[in-house]
């Protein structure tokens, strides 16, 4: 044995033992904790708005903004009166948007960018322009995907965006400018880059974790974002314009969804203390990676193949409930007793973009002979909110959000569950950076600092040697 592989050796040793030894140290801690009362109550006071939101479902206001509006209920004497969703950017209804990309056959996603970044729809030549800067910025910085990606691959895509967002604070020589010129500079050149990041970090993953081939394609510049997504992600580059237009429309819907969802107020949290654009975005990221924002489109696919495999007859009413109660009741899923797809914060009759997706997926779903599951899936939105007033006496709407039909999407597409959350991710950038400039860029910019209750009892300082 030669003395770098016994050096090695032992170095691995240790680095085993110090782990055993720390887990050690750790074992039975849980238990101790809660013998001591660490946590607070769970029990919501009356005056503690737990999750920021008030009895009524309804949230706590923290903030203005003029860039995403969702609307989802009216209210009336402090009760929710349920609604027909809608969905606004800058005062653009999200149906215009995509009828209006539909009846003239073209990309929308990057009119989508301009309209949330700069305020209004662009002219045809201001369109046509920003289109270009937008396909020249998706190429990553000399040697970026090399030392910041295949050098140090991720099994989950999500941790490899934010931490190749971090490092891209190196290759900016304005990082710590706050010039509303500068952050929207920032903001169009990050929107660009992040899909290939993406497909980047994919095929980093693929290589080193499921042993596969490397392959890394540089984007194009005579591609839109879709286009490039898919012409980068798949190992031929081959794809269809149906495929490309339907990536297209989803991530326009998942561009923004107003101030009030947990990854754009942690971005906004961020920016209000005064750090760089590519801390908060970061943080963003570190958000929607969580299984109860972003993450839960990949939920959505896992209890959807659950409920498959537990359903032999899919067009049975009955048996599609039966199963659905035993999700409520944690018999079958992961064990939560959450229906995952179904159910909103603010929609409550409906989700603008899940209807979208559910009309505009049949078309690639009857190419691809997947109506059957299609299908599947509006048995599960139709019969969800009866059986949660049957088993849980929930008679209050309950609605499908967009996570329960945009995992379907992506599995048309042929797009790997790993890269769910990502693909959302690289949609909603758009609205992460035209919220960050609106706090960033503020004529009165304040911290964001809200109050906690403190229950912890007071006590004396016990010397070290009367500790029992």
């Amino acid at each position: 044995m030669s003395y770098k592989t016994e050096r090695d050796l032992h170095r691995m040793l240790r680095h085993q033992e110090l782990i055993e030894s720390s887990l050690s140290f750790v074992s039975g801690s849980e238990d101790f904790i809660r013998d001591n009362d660490i946590f607070p109550s769970g029990r919501t006071e009356t005056d503690v708005m737990r999750g920021l939101r008030y009895p009524n479902g309804t949230g706590v206001v923290a903030g203005v903004t003029s860039i995403g509006d969702v609307d989802g209920y009216d209210l009336k004497d402090g009760k929710k009166i349920p609604r027909k969703g809608r969905l606004f950017y800058r005062g653009v209804s999200i149906e215009d948007l995509i009828q209006s990309c539909i009846r003239e056959d073209r990309f929308g996603f990057e009119e989508t960018v301009y309209l949330l970044l700069f305020g209004q729809l662009p002219t045809l030549s201001q369109l046509e322009d920003f289109q270009v800067l937008m396909a020249r910025w998706s190429q990553l910085p000399g040697y970026f995907s090399e030392d910041m990606i295949l050098r140090s691959p991720n099994k989950n895509i999500m941790n490899k965006l934010a931490s190749c967002i971090l490092a891209l604070h190196s290759h900016d020589g304005e990082a710590e400018n706050r010039s509303l010129e500068n952050e929207l500079f920032k903001s169009f050149r990050m929107v660009a880059r992040t899909p290939t990041i993406v497909a980047h970090s994919y095929a980093a993953k693929r290589h080193y974790f499921d042993k596969d081939s490397l392959y890394l394609h540089r984007p194009r510049t005579d591609l839109s974002v879709a286009q490039n997504f898919l012409y980068t992600l798949r190992k031929d580059s081959k794809f269809d314009d149906d495929e490309a237009k339907l990536l297209d429309l989803c991530m326009i819907l998942h561009a923004e969804h107003g101030g009030g969802n947990n990854s754009t107020f942690a971005c906004r949290v961020l920016t209000s203390t005064g750090t760089d654009f590519y801390s908060s975005i970061a943080a963003a990221v570190g958000s929607l990676k969580g299984f109860r924002h972003g993450g839960a489109n990949i939920k959505v696919v896992e209890m959807m193949q659950y409920l498959r495999n537990a359903v032999r007859d899919w067009k049975d009413d009955g048996q599609v409930k039966d199963q659905l109660v035993r999700i409520l009741n944690r018999e079958l899923g992961d064990g939560t007793g959450l229906i995952y797809g179904m159910g909103h914060a603010v929609y409550t009759l409906s989700d603008p973009r899940a209807e979208i997706l559910k009309q505009f997926s049949r078309h690639l779903a009857e190419k691809r002979g997947m109506v059957d599951q299609l299908d599947f899936i509006e048995s599960v939105e139709r019969l969800a909110p009866q059986v949660f007033q049957e088993v849980r006496g929930i008679d209050k709407p309950i609605c499908a959000n967009v996570d329960l039909y945009s995992g379907f999407v992506y599995r048309l597409l042929g797009i790997p569950t790993d890269l769910y959350t990502a693909i959302f991710a690289s949609a909603r950038m758009a609205g992460w950076c035209a919220h960050r400039m609106e706090e960033c860029c503020s004529d009165d910019p304040r911290i964001i600092r809200p109050a906690y209750k403190t229950i912890c009892k007071r006590g004396a300082y016990v010397p070290l040697a009367d500790r029992s």
